[in-house]
């Protein structure tokens, strides 16, 4: 039983609605990260709730991880790497932490995303079982991570990963694809879009991956596998304007930017240069089957994207 868990990176904005979709159904939840006034600026938001703990510490470090965690049930690793640095740090974060979740003996649930999947091969939606041929760096990366992480050195540990396409809500920062749009929309300014606007693709709403994600954590037999946590269907680019427009009032343009674009911005901004290799995902978008989930769990929860958007959009402006 799920009595107690730690999330890793738990101001970003998946970490944010795991701690709140567990304090949710009352479980107890550590927030731990490298800032402290981060974190108190996190429980601050939720009311500073009784079952919060925070606890400050670097990821990368095994023994911070091991303190930290020491009472729970289940680490939830959610904390993410910039793409400049991907390639050099993803994989010592992930020994970290399974280091100390061997030392402790405790579950380990992963939230990482589609890259290794690669390009689009088959028939859509595609499920767990769908061959991963990454033919980007970043996607070969997250494929050596999901190696490590099933890797039977960690004898004492029973992991899990979830895998999210692109995805929004109001925890989402601008780190995520559609957060910069959103913010620069809600601020009646002129918006880039990256990628393909006419080209619909899969978003997950935050607050229903979470639920998704603590649910899976919550039960023995979903150990072990990967787990897709779909969206509520593919969107265009257009449609996500037009909708995220109306809920703020704006009218301000928004402009697509692709790959000449994102490689001038990378000169100022080098997290942009990393973007144009996954464009193809805006170009040949996969759509994740529910299929197991549904078969475990039951429905997919899957808000509505006007309202969704709208709950977003609201979030940004009152910050």
């Amino acid at each position: 039983m799920l009595k107690k868990a730690i999330v890793l990176g738990a101001t970003g904005g998946t970490g944010t609605v795991i701690i709140a979709e567990l304090l949710k159904r009352g479980i107890a939840a550590v927030a731990f990260g490298r800032s402290l006034p981060k974190l108190q600026q996190l429980a601050h938001s939720m009311g500073n709730p009784a079952g919060l703990t925070l606890m400050t510490g670097d990821v990368f470090n095994k023994n911070d991880v091991f303190m930290a965690a020491e009472g729970v049930d289940v680490i939830f690793h959610s904390a993410s790497i910039p793409y400049n640095e991907m390639r050099t740090k993803l994989l010592p974060m992930g020994e970290a932490v399974m280091e100390a979740a061997n030392k402790l003996g405790v579950k380990v649930v992963a939230v990482d995303g589609i890259y290794p999947y690669g390009r689009r091969q088959n028939e859509q939606p595609i499920d767990e079982e769908y061959p991963k041929n990454p033919h980007t760096s970043k996607g070969k990366t997250k494929l050596a991570f999901e190696q490590m992480f099933f890797s039977p050195r960690w004898d004492r540990v029973k992991g899990l990963i979830v895998r999210l396409p692109d995805y929004y809500g109001p925890t989402a920062n601008e780190a995520s694809y559609l957060g910069s749009t959103f913010t620069a929309i809600a601020a009646g300014k002129p918006a880039l879009y990256i990628g393909n606007m006419h080209v619909p693709r899969e978003y997950v709403y935050l607050p229903d991956a979470a639920v998704m994600i603590v649910e899976l954590a919550s039960r023995e037999e979903a150990y072990g596998q990967n787990w897709n946590i779909p969206g509520r269907s593919a969107i265009s680019g257009k449609e996500i304007v037009r909708m995220a427009r109306e809920a703020s009032g704006s009218s301000k343009m928004v402009l697509p930017i692709g790959r000449i674009g994102l490689s001038i911005l990378g000169l100022f901004v080098p997290v942009m240069k990393e973007i144009v290799e996954m464009l193809y995902l805006t170009e040949e978008p996969l759509k994740l089957s529910g299929g197991k989930y549904e078969r475990l769990v039951g429905p997919i929860p899957a808000t509505a994207y006007e309202l969704g958007i709208k709950e977003t959009m609201d979030s940004i402006k009152s910050r």
